[in-house]
């Protein structure tokens, strides 16, 4: 079995926002943290990040919004003018980063196989075409998608989102796509106002975007059968060639952006349905970046137990 890649970068301390903003460059550190609680050791591999080009965002962003991130940060802007995402002045370079350490990881896994986690900040899941909102500038997981469909050929693509808010970028980028399968658990209503069960593809993209709102106080058992009744019936017919996970950890108990009531414990569980549906249908190709997470203790906890679940096989 290929050892578990983790592909990070120091540099994702840089982006740093206003005092007391819940995405923050501790979170790095608490990600890190979790991942050396694992004690996993020769089962881990490292990889360094790469900076992505124009080429890369293009592949899900316009080219007016890459001009606009860079007019925001050449003038000083502490925030995005497209919705609400704070910026410094290297905030632009380290999400290309952040996207960078998505591609490098899908490239070791398609040509090695197994899983990989990307502590990353950042986040992306809230990235739009032409908009960067909720903490996000561009979308890590989209951009990972297209580039194994462009580069490495690989027809289906199934992205997972377990954050506790729902991935609005991501369902836009895909919505008329029949090719990348969304499948989304989050707390609904919640920001950003999307979501809503009946949200499942436009045209041709018809049926291979899935939401599962749940309600605050949702615990284990909701979101477990979620996955189990619905996702991976869904991934029999569709069939994946690489798994894609928008791994959010505010969806855990006690976080203070969220109030659905996950364990350290369910996120191993619903790692394994997703490493499950990958070894089915993928030849056990997985990766994972993070998301959402911002009680900084119960992050590198959460952490912890995914990247053990991802590394036990």
């Amino acid at each position: 079995m290929a050892a578990t890649a983790i592909v990070q970068n120091e540099v994702f301390r840089d982006h740093v926002t206003r005092d007391g903003h819940p995405e923050c460059p501790g979170r790095f550190d608490a990600a890190m943290a979790g991942i050396r609680r694992t004690a996993l050791n020769g089962r881990l591999t490292w990889l360094a990040s790469r900076t992505a080009g124009d080429d890369d965002l293009l592949l899900c962003h316009t080219r007016a919004y890459l001009e606009r991130v860079r007019e925001d940060i050449e003038a000083g802007a502490w925030l995005l003018s497209t919705g609400d995402t704070d910026l410094c002045s290297c905030s632009e370079a380290v999400a290309r980063e952040a996207v960078g350490a998505a591609l490098s990881a899908t490239d070791a896994v398609v040509a090695d196989g197994g899983c990989a986690f990307c502590p990353v900040r950042p986040p992306g899941h809230h990235a739009g075409p032409s908009r960067g909102m909720g903490f996000c500038i561009y979308n890590n997981a989209a951009i990972a998608a297209r580039h194994a469909q462009r580069r490495h050929g690989i027809e289906r693509i199934l992205i997972v989102d377990w954050d506790v808010h729902h991935g609005n970028g991501t369902q836009d980028i895909f919505v008329e796509d029949p090719t990348v399968f969304y499948f989304s658990t989050h707390q609904w209503p919640s920001y950003p106002g999307t979501g809503r069960a009946d949200e499942n593809g436009r045209g041709a993209g018809r049926g291979t975007t899935m939401n599962c709102p749940l309600p605050a106080g949702a615990c284990r058992r909701d979101v477990v059968d979620e996955f189990l009744y619905r996702l991976v019936p869904a991934m029999a017919a569709f069939k994946p060639g690489l798994v894609i996970v928008s791994a959010g950890f505010d969806s855990r108990r006690g976080d203070p952006l969220g109030h659905l009531c996950l364990t350290d414990d369910d996120f191993a569980e619903l790692t394994r349905i997703v490493r499950g549906i990958a070894d089915t249908h993928a030849g056990g190709r997985l990766v994972s970046m993070l998301e959402g997470g911002y009680d900084l203790d119960g992050l590198a906890s959460a952490v912890c137990a995914h990247v053990t679940a991802l590394a036990a096989g």
